[in-house]
């Protein structure tokens, strides 16, 4: 179940990193609700996450897929562009990520 709670977390972390740039420094209303709404939701499943998983690999887990998926969609979203190094940076965080999860041992 931790797996799940961290899965919903990292949902939350990437609507949260998104919706930052969506509030325009917070002076825009329903983005910023939706923003602090996902940020207070992402804290709570991942606060969930972490009664079974050590603190060091759920939050590692939660910021490096979080990263992830935030510079992958604001490519699609917002047009920024994903460089070779970028890329060669998401492998490196995906390879870290995927080496917590088989060590863990949970």
């Amino acid at each position: 179940m931790a797996w799940i709670y961290l899965s919903v977390a990292i949902v939350f972390e990437i609507a949260f990193a998104l919706g930052t740039n969506a509030t325009k420094g917070f002076t825009r209303l329903w983005p910023s609700v939706f923003t602090l709404l996902a940020a207070a939701g992402g804290i709570f499943t991942l606060s969930l996450a972490l009664k079974t998983l050590d603190v060091g690999v759920g939050y590692t887990i939660w910021t490096g897929l979080g990263s992830v998926g935030t510079v992958i969609l604001g490519a699609l979203i917002y047009k920024e562009k994903i460089t070779p190094a970028k890329l060669g940076s998401f492998v490196a965080i995906i390879g870290g990520v995927a080496l917590l999860k088989l060590t863990s041992g949970i």
